[in-house]
C-alpha cells in the first residue's frame, strides 16, 4: 500500500503540471485582460499596472515566474481585488464552501443511498417507481431552478428559511443551499445504489447466504450492501471535490461568500491569478479525493489489493 500511495503521489506531480500549463495559456488566449474592464483607465495607468504585475513580460517569462511562485505556495495577488492575495481569498472562501459542500455530500449519500436500497428491495413495485421518478426529476432539474423555488416557497411564502446570506454558518441559513446542492447528487446516488444493489442481490454469494438461513437484515446490510456500495464510492470522489470547492450557481443565488463566486468574478474580469488559483485548488481536491476513493476500495472490497 505504501508504494502504491507513493506512485500515485509521484504521478500527481506531472498531472498538476499539465493542468497548470494548459490553464495558464488558455486564460491568456481569451480576449481582453485584467485591466481592460476598467472604464476611464488611461493608457499610462494601464501600462504602469501591467508593468507592476509583470503582464508586459514575454509570456514564457510570466509562465516561469508563476511556476516558481506556485512551488513556494504563492498564488499571487488578485488583479481586481488588490487588497487581497489569492491565498487570503481562498482561506476565507473555503471556510464557507467546505462546510456547505460537506453537509450536502453527507445528505446526498445518506438519503440517496437509503432511497436506492428501498427501491432495490421493492423492484418493480410502487416504492421503486416512486424513487425512480424522484431521482429522474432531481437529476434533470438544474440547480438554478431548484434554488429560486426553495427561496420562493420556504423563504418568501412560508417564512421558514432566510432567502439568502450565510449568517456565520447558522443551521437555518445552511438548509436552503444544502438542499439545493444535495438534491441532484442525491438523485444520482439513489439511481446508482438501486442498480448496484439489484445486481448484488442476484449474485451467488447472496443466494448462499439466504440458503444458510440468514435474516434479511444480515443479508442486505452485511453482505449485499458491501458490494453494492462500490459504485457510490467511485462517484463520491469527484462529487466531493466539486461540492467542497464551491458551487457557482448556489453561492451566487444565495449570496454565500464561498469560493464559487470568486471563480465567476475572476472569469468575467480576466483575473488571471484568481482563475489559476481556482483551477489549482479544484485539481488538488480532485486528485486527493480520487486517491481516497482508491483506498476506500481496498477497505470495502477485500478482493482489491494494491501490493
Amino acid at each position: 500500500m505504501f508504494f502504491y500511495l507513493l506512485r500515485r503521489l509521484l504521478t500527481a506531480i506531472p498531472t498538476m503540471f499539465v493542468i497548470v500549463t494548459i490553464a495558464f495559456f488558455l486564460i491568456r488566449v481569451a480576449p481582453g485582460g485584467p485591466f481592460n474592464q476598467e472604464r476611464g483607465l488611461s493608457p499610462e495607468i494601464k501600462a504602469n499596472l501591467e508593468a507592476q504585475f509583470g503582464l508586459n513580460d514575454p509570456l514564457w517569462l510570466q509562465y516561469w515566474n508563476y511556476l516558481k511562485n506556485l512551488l513556494h505556495g504563492d498564488f499571487g495577488p488578485s488583479y481586481n481585488l488588490p487588497d487581497f492575495t489569492v491565498a487570503e481569498l481562498f482561506s476565507e472562501g473555503l471556510k464557507v464552501s467546505i462546510p456547505l459542500g460537506l453537509s450536502a455530500l453527507i445528505v446526498a449519500l445518506l438519503l440517496g443511498g437509503t432511497l436506492g436500497i428501498i427501491a432495490a428491495l421493492n423492484q418493480n413495485k410502487s416504492g421503486d417507481y416512486a424513487v425512480i421518478a424522484v431521482a429522474t426529476a432531481g437529476s434533470t432539474i438544474p440547480t438554478f431552478v431548484i434554488a429560486p423555488i426553495i427561496q420562493l416557497l420556504f423563504g418568501l411564502t412560508w417564512k421558514l428559511l432566510p432567502v439568502g446570506g450565510w449568517g456565520g454558518g447558522a443551521f437555518i441559513n445552511m438548509v436552503g443551499p444544502v438542499l439545493t446542492l444535495a438534491l441532484p447528487q442525491m438523485a444520482i446516488v439513489a439511481r446508482l445504489m438501486r442498480g448496484s444493489m439489484i445486481e448484488s442481490l442476484r449474485s451467488h454469494h447472496i443466494r448462499t447466504a439466504r440458503a444458510m438461513g440468514l435474516s434479511d437484515w444480515s443479508v442486505v446490510v452485511k453482505h449485499a450492501l458491501r458490494g453494492a456500495v462500490l459504485p457510490i464510492v467511485s462517484y463520491a470522489g469527484p462529487a466531493a471535490a466539486a461540492l467542497l470547492t464551491g458551487s457557482i450557481v448556489v453561492e451566487t443565488i444565495f449570496a454565500i461568500p464561498g469560493v464559487g463566486r470568486y471563480f465567476v468574478q475572476a472569469a468575467l474580469n480576466r483575473d488571471y491569478t484568481l482563475v489559476m488559483g481556482t483551477v489549482v485548488v479544484i485539481a488538488l481536491f480532485t486528485i486527493v479525493f480520487n486517491l481516497i476513493v482508491d483506498i476506500m476500495y481496498a477497505v470495502v472490497d477485500p478482493r482489491v489489493r494494491y501490493d
